[in-house]
């Protein structure tokens, strides 16, 4: 397998040319980087769109599980989305967080971020900003999210432990995650894990089940717990781009699992109570006339 940086700047240009297809051409290939499966369709996401704050345009179909639904998101919150892409699960954050919250979306493609600014101007969302850099060297001070989100980013970060350090840094003190990823049970053929399509397809960069609830328990988060989880069937048309038929056989009767699992997990601390709005500060009194005369 290839260095650290060397993987870095093939995801990088796999989803720079991700940002300027659609959604069908993305929902046709594994996670939207790999040749499409003659299957058409999509073998990580869940379907946004019954979900409030929703942009379709936004949605670009390189998830793994829908994050947000699960992350406990109160008005007022300050969230940070690792990954954000085109910025549809920074969407649907503002809508949990409301007009009086902040969302930061956070991602290393430049295409990827100018999309995602496009997209919250359109919106008229002058809460969301999109920040370009790297989820293992965030762009945020310090004890700054209340909430932190990811869908299926992290298996494509070689330095996941680095990934989940920055997450303990940057959220406030019993503030928590809600992260959406792909793992393992078993071991991938060689031919998949060596493969620099598959590692931005999702599935080479993913690590061991154990391994990485290990890596957040280590990292000193409480209260660990799977959200959701769901099995990940790789069609035969795609392993068969990188296995014999001998070896597809063999592969699918080895009981190896490849799962998207959702995480949740809290930083140790009190989480601060939110200062809640005054008459005062919702009211400008310069430009309201007298109640008596029926405008205010």
């Amino acid at each position: 397998m290839k260095n650290e940086q060397e993987l870095k700047d093939i995801v990088k240009d796999r989803y720079a040319k991700i940002a300027e297809q659609g959604k069908a051409e993305n929902a046709a290939s594994c996670c939207g980087a790999t040749t499409p499966s003659n299957k058409v369709y999509n073998i990580m996401m869940d379907d946004y769109s019954e979900t409030g704050g929703y942009v379709e345009d936004a949605d670009l179909g390189l998830g793994c599980g829908l994050p947000t639904h699960f992350a406990k998101i109160e008005k007022g919150d300050t969230v940070i989305d690792l990954g954000s892409g085109a910025g549809n699960d920074c969407f649907v954050a503002r809508h949990e967080t409301g007009a009086e919250g902040k969302v930061i979306g956070i991602d290393f493609t430049p295409i990827m971020v100018q999309k995602a600014r496009t997209n919250a101007e359109k919106l008229g969302y002058n809460n969301v900003e999109f920040r370009e850099g790297d989820i293992d060297a965030m762009p945020v001070s310090d004890n700054v999210a209340d909430v932190i989100v990811s869908n299926c980013v992290l298996n494509l970060v070689p330095n996941k432990l680095k990934v989940i350090g920055e997450i303990y840094r940057t959220l406030k003190p019993g503030g928590h995650f809600s992260i959406s990823d792909i793992v393992l049970v078993g071991n991938l053929p060689d031919a998949l894990k060596e493969d620099a399509e598959m590692y931005a397809g999702c599935v080479a960069g993913a690590i061991q089940k154990d391994e990485y609830l290990q890596f957040i328990k280590d990292a000193g988060f409480n209260n660990i717990q799977i959200q959701k989880e769901k099995s990940i069937v790789i069609p035969d048309d795609i392993l068969e781009k990188y296995l014999s038929s001998e070896e597809v056989k063999t592969f699918n009767n080895a009981g190896t699992g490849i799962f998207s699992i959702t995480v949740y997990a809290e930083k140790a601390g009190t989480k601060q109570e939110k200062p809640k709005m005054k008459m005062a500060d919702l009211q400008d009194d310069s430009s309201c006339c007298e109640p008596t005369s029926g405008c205010c």
